[in-house]
């Protein structure tokens, strides 16, 4: 059986970089690099199978770089340590929506009860639009 993704060893294969960041903060926003970006190469990775990557490349397209590269950033923390660490949760997050299967939906016939809601209402919307019209005489 084939590994769980957070089980996997991806760590090597990221790359970090800090950057400033926006908000709050007051002066330390202007010092101190807090925001981080994590970048994580698909084409080269060793802890992906070549069906995974395919997946992750279609469901993830608009987060993915020219270059195959997926880009993650995180500047809601003061600290950087904490941004990185939220970088990493919403890597895994990603990655695991991602190659979540979805469960085909089961077609089930619709109930007493929801047909005979709908029957009511139709019944009413009907006896709305005829107390609109002008009286036989």
């Amino acid at each position: 059986m084939e590994q769980a993704i957070p089980e996997r060893n991806f760590y090597p294969e990221f790359v970090f970089q800090a950057s400033r960041s926006r908000g709050a903060g007051g002066q330390n926003v202007n010092k101190v690099n807090s925001r981080v970006e994590l970048f994580f190469n698909i084409n080269n990775s060793l802890c992906l199978d070549e069906d995974e990557k395919t997946i992750i490349f279609e469901k993830l397209k608009n987060r993915i770089s020219s270059e195959g590269q997926l880009i993650i950033s995180c500047e809601t923390e003061r600290s950087q340590f904490r941004n990185k660490e939220l970088c990493i949760e919403k890597f895994f997050d990603l990655i695991v929506q991602a190659l979540k299967v979805k469960k085909k939906r089961i077609n089930t016939n619709p109930t007493h009860a929801s047909r005979q809601k709908r029957m009511d209402s139709k019944r009413l919307r009907s006896d709305i639009k005829q107390s609109r019209k002008k009286p036989d005489l």
